[in-house]
């Protein structure tokens, strides 16, 4: 079937209002719920699972250690550190120069500009870590790894806080709802996220959470796992070092291409809310980091043969998921520019032309695909002595799934016979002849 309804229930819209609406993640209150305990708790858990006491076994009985003696769940500094990077990125994106750039068209028949800075904010702030980290010692990046846990529960704090602020101010006169966050339950619409955009002026909020302060704070947490294995050891191992370059190449390949998010449905569709704001800020920094702070707690050597398999896994990766977004933003913008006017497409009763012949005609999310070899690139330089560390591709593996049955829903209301059509031309979802 090429109408997947996974991850939906029907509910009744708000009093006055006849349409039928889907709740997603098992909305309106068990879901919501079940997700805003269970992420923290998740966030914990692979601190508390593995770590320098120990960790949990692949193969064989679960080892179940406990937070090193002397670890503190919050400190005051801690809450100010993070509160203080969050500043320092704001103040970055509006300080620096940047391009001005247009969104896509909103149901109010507007288009919103976007201040882009990603990779100037990037650039000043790995010069100014470089230089005061690395060069002159005079700022110890090993204290992100002694303060690893403070510092997620300050993630936390902050992102449970920025989703009232946003909920709060959601109802101010004239703001922009979106679609599946406006149903009238305060649980689920604080949880999915009731303002489309919201805004301080010119200031976009979801766009700076999205990229700023979470991408380039994973980034900054993995310098200093760096930092933290150079005072242990006096030397970077090699699987380290991997780690470290194959996430910070995808975070530099988000903000060059900060452009192409414009059209993501994160911005076009979704409300702000706390699954975006966790996700952005607690989310993605600590646990994405896992397999960094793994490598600094557990060190290990690589043989060459299987330094050249990674690196090989994570060419393939990163070649089939930049250039199929590329193929397709390249469409986006302009589908007569020579790359892209060779495409086979089907068109639409909206007019709109559906790409079947290419990278999309390989995968209906053949994106998704490459974005998964890379997540396995980031976890085999752990090798197999524990399954924590492989928390990563096990969880976006299951992500992905979820965000094709949601997409595949999504088209299908919107071209009805038309995705069938589609369907039958690029038949498999996410894995060439697999799935």
């Amino acid at each position: 079937m090429c109408r997947p309804q996974a991850g939906k229930s029907e509910g009744k819209k708000p009093a006055g209002s006849k349409d039928e609406l889907e709740y997603e993640f098992m909305g309106p209150w068990i879901g919501p719920l079940g997700i805003m305990a269970g992420l923290p708790a998740v966030c914990y858990a692979l601190v508390y699972t593995c770590n320098a006491k120990g960790c949990s076994a692949l193969l064989g009985p679960a080892a179940w250690p406990v937070f090193p003696e002397g670890t503190k769940l919050f400190t005051a500094e801690a809450l100010a550190v993070f509160v203080g990077w969050f500043c320092l990125q704001v103040l970055l994106h509006l300080l620096l120069p940047g391009p001005s750039e247009q969104g896509v068209l909103l149901a109010n028949n507007r288009r919103l500009r976007y201040k882009l800075t990603g990779v100037r904010n990037l650039g000043v702030t790995l010069a100014v870590v470089g230089y005061f980290g690395f060069y002159t010692q005079q700022l110890n990046l090993a204290w992100v790894y002694i303060n690893f846990l403070p510092l997620l529960s300050a993630a936390v704090l902050f992102s449970f806080a920025l989703s009232a602020c946003l909920y709060v101010t959601s109802f101010r006169k004239g703001a922009l709802l979106a679609k599946g966050g406006n149903t009238g339950n305060h649980l689920y619409d604080f949880f999915i996220g009731r303002e489309l955009n919201p805004r301080i002026g010119s200031f976009d909020l979801k766009e700076f959470c999205e990229l700023y302060p979470g991408l380039i704070g994973w980034l900054v947490v993995d310098l200093g796992m760096l930092q933290k294995q150079w005072q242990d050891l006096g030397y970077i191992s090699t699987p380290l070092l991997l780690v470290c370059a194959f996430q910070g190449l995808y975070v530099l390949d988000a903000l060059w291409l900060e452009k192409a998010i414009l059209t993501t449905m994160d911005i076009t569709t979704d409300g702000f809310g706390f699954m975006l704001a966790f996700g952005d800020l607690a989310w993605v920094p600590f646990t994405y980091s896992l397999q960094a702070r793994y490598l600094v707690d557990h060190p290990r050597t690589l043989s060459s043969w299987a330094v050249a398999g990674i690196l090989a896994l994570k060419a393939l990766g990163y070649l089939i998921f930049r250039g199929s977004n590329s193929q397709k933003n390249a469409f986006r913008q302009n589908p007569e520019q020579p790359s892209v006017r060779r495409l086979k497409t089907i068109t639409t009763a909206s007019g709109r032309r559906l790409i079947v012949s290419g990278w999309w005609g390989i995968a209906r999310h053949i994106n998704y695909f490459g974005d998964w070899l890379m997540a396995w690139a980031w976890c085999l330089p752990c090798g197999f002595d524990h399954i924590v560390p492989y928390f990563y591709v096990i969880y976006f593996g299951a992500l992905l799934v979820h965000r094709d049955l949601r997409d595949g829903h999504a088209c299908a209301l919107k071209y009805g016979k038309d995705w069938d059509r589609y369907c039958a031309i690029v038949k498999y979802r996410i894995v060439p002849l697999v799935y």
